[in-house]
């Protein structure tokens, strides 16, 4: 079997997930994306009324999600990539009757593979979560880097999968009554450079093996004003669209 593409950078993605968390411990760091993930978890699994004994958590960066299950008596095991954990590797550990995967999916390679490991990781009953940016997001940070470049476009932002691919992925990866679904999120920044930086803080660079040339001056002029031409007093309108691919094993 050929193996997988090399869209993304495993030391870039490294090194973003560090930084993110470099960011993050000052507590001053946006985390808007990273805890609306941690409440729709919450939500989902109250309205499931799932109640697992063990639960693989990964990429809960300030542990809000691992608390919550730690107070309802559920053993939480954590993983964060830029701690060594492999999402294309199998879990430590099998038998969980609950794995999360919050915002680290859509930079692996493989993802297909790294489903499938999280299938296996689970009980008979057990159930996946898997939260992360999905198609439709960034599209006033896209046209400014369309600006940008100008009559030569260069790649900027990874692709993201959509609601129909995710579907078609947990359908793949063997798992029962696979479920994917997204939401929006807005948010009004007043610069491009406010935006960048709380992707940065948020995990959210640009990981892709081959990202293109480094922006120069006249390049992050022309970005700065497409952004600016889109704001509305003043402040430019970013959507965010996060997008949640659950599924049961059998």
């Amino acid at each position: 079997m050929a193996p997988p593409p090399v869209i993304f950078s495993p030391s870039r993605r490294l090194a973003a997930r560090r930084r993110m968390l470099g960011c993050q411990a000052r507590g001053d760091a946006a985390r808007y994306l990273l805890d609306d993930m941690v409440e729709d978890v919450i939500e989902r699994l109250a309205f499931l009324r799932h109640a697992p004994r063990e639960a693989l958590v990964v990429g809960d960066v300030h542990g809000m999600l691992a608390d919550a299950l730690t107070r309802q008596g559920v053993a939480v095991l954590a993983g964060e990539p830029a701690r060594g954990f492999d999402e294309e590797a199998p879990a430590p550990g099998a038998g969980f009757g609950l794995v999360v995967s919050l915002g680290t999916l859509d930079t692996v390679n493989d993802l297909p593979g790294a489903l499938i490991l999280a299938r296996r990781a689970l009980c008979r009953g057990g159930l996946m979560l898997a939260s992360f940016p999905g198609a439709g997001s960034l599209p006033r940070l896209r046209a400014a880097m369309l600006a940008a470049d100008d009559a030569r476009p260069a790649p900027r932002l990874h692709p993201m999968i959509d609601v129909r691919a995710g579907g078609q992925l947990l359908q793949r990866a063997g798992f029962a009554d696979p479920l994917a679904d997204s939401r929006g999120l807005d948010v009004a920044y007043r610069s491009l450079g406010a935006l960048v930086a709380d992707l940065r803080a948020q995990g959210l660079g640009n990981v892709l093996a081959e990202p293109g040339p480094r922006l120069d001056r006249s390049m992050r002029a022309r970005a700065t004003a497409a952004f600016a031409a889109a704001a509305d007093d003043g402040r430019t309108i970013e959507h965010f669209e996060l997008l949640t691919l659950s599924g049961w094993a059998r």
